[in-house]
């Protein structure tokens, strides 16, 4: 710890952090952006290369145990090493995965593509958003937890509509999107790489890639909680991926890549809207009323399914999405609490293992129950982990301890 505060304190006599802070929320974006960019497409995939609901799973399943083994071994790097350096490496992985997605005739090539695009997301997860709170400014109070947990919903969203509307106006409907994307990495590298450093490079490295999963004791009470939530939204967020391309196909009855795309983005872009007004309020009333809005809106969600409404489905899912962006920034804004620099990329890794843990899981066994069961059964069972998860959030949210609540909201 002792080895790191003093970079900051330089930083903030000498270059300003304002670039820093940019910086780190347009490449967050960028990432995820890319994450995103191939969701419109797979339909695509299924109608022109046979590719099946099971091995689009497959693919989700790929990329977020890519992001979760990465986040167990590199985790802690940037402490070690700079947030800069493995900034630009993440940046460098999704660059990698575009290359390959540029050729997709192969469910294999799709799953390879989509593996470069998780550890490229992993070493960003803790890198970029430890960045984002290092350099964030210290009013509004809330504006670090809501850019380092919000910016991947946000960026996740402008992949989707972004890849909809080339792949339906476009030339190259397969290709130009990931040439856009790789153009938006580039740049994103090149503003990292002239932003000021936070975090002086010091030794253990090697060390640190022993993998550790660890928070502040000051918050460990509120870990159950935040896990509830980030596995339950983020379990949704990973069904939107892999099986929401074919319900609206199947059951919603579009083929439009633009529609597939803005449905995507309604329940990632709203998170990003949402997570302002949990900031109003403590964290364990935000993920209480968070996760009951989010439970509403999967109740819309399955009854949208049920009767086949396009519109309804598109409502409950930005309900659902805003929700989940109030109870998430909650979760992450209580783990933040007293952090020092040395703490944030632990604690992203941890609040990161968690919501690739909910996107993993699920996928993989909804995956294998996809070839027996109908796409609306799938959706109800994830219906039911919406509905656990909200229930044990309404009975077990707690604040970071008595008499610290004030400074939660001042450091957070």
């Amino acid at each position: 710890m002792h080895t790191v505060a003093p970079a900051l304190n330089q930083v903030r006599q000498g270059r300003p952090l304002r670039l820093a802070f940019i910086s780190g929320v347009v490449s967050l974006i960028a990432v995820f952006a890319a994450a995103g960019s191939t969701i419109p497409l797979f339909n695509i995939y299924r109608a022109q290369e046979g590719f099946t609901n099971a091995g689009i799973s497959l693919t989700v399943v790929a990329y977020s145990a890519a992001t979760l083994g990465t986040l167990l071994v590199l985790g802690r790097l940037s402490n070690h090493v700079g947030r800069r350096p493995t900034a630009i490496a993440s940046l460098g992985l999704l660059v990698l995965g575009c290359l390959l997605l540029l050729s997709v005739h192969d469910i294999g090539i799709l799953i390879a593509g989509r593996l470069l695009m998780g550890l490229g997301a992993g070493l960003a997860s803790s890198s970029l958003t430890a960045y984002i709170v290092d350099a964030a400014p210290s009013r509004p109070t809330w504006l670090a937890s809501v850019a380092s947990s919000q910016t991947v919903m946000l960026g996740l969203a402008v992949g989707a509509i972004a890849s909809g509307a080339l792949v339906q106006f476009g030339p190259w409907p397969r290709d130009l999107i990931y040439l856009v994307v790789i153009g938006l990495l580039l740049l994103s590298a090149a503003l990292v790489a002239i932003s000021p450093e936070t975090a002086t490079p010091s030794p253990g490295g090697w060390r640190s890639l022993r993998p550790s999963v660890r928070v502040p004791v000051r918050v460990r009470h509120l870990l159950p909680v935040a896990a509830a939530v980030l596995l339950g939204t983020w379990a949704t967020g990973a069904f939107y991926q892999a099986f929401v391309p074919a319900l609206v196909e199947d059951q919603l009855h579009t083929n439009s890549s633009l529609v597939l795309g803005l449905v995507f983005a309604a329940y990632m872009g709203p998170s990003a809207l949402g997570a302002p007004l949990g900031g109003r309020l403590s964290p364990a009333a935000a993920q209480r009323i968070g996760m009951i809005a989010f439970l509403v809106g999967w109740i819309g969600i399955i009854a949208a399914i049920a009767t086949g409404t396009l519109p309804l489905f598109i409502v409950a899912t930005i309900v659902a999405g805003a929700a989940q962006g109030i109870a998430i920034s909650a979760a992450t804004r209580g783990l933040l609490y007293g952090s020092s620099l040395a703490d944030r990329a632990p604690i992203f890794a941890v609040v990161y293992l968690l919501s690739y843990s909910g996107a993993t899981f699920p996928s993989l066994i909804s995956g294998q129950l996809s070839r027996t069961f109908s796409l609306p059964q799938i959706a109800l069972g994830y219906g039911v982990l919406a509905l656990i998860a909200t229930l044990f959030t309404a009975i077990a949210a707690r604040n970071p301890n008595a008499g610290t609540l004030s400074q939660v909201e001042g450091r957070a």
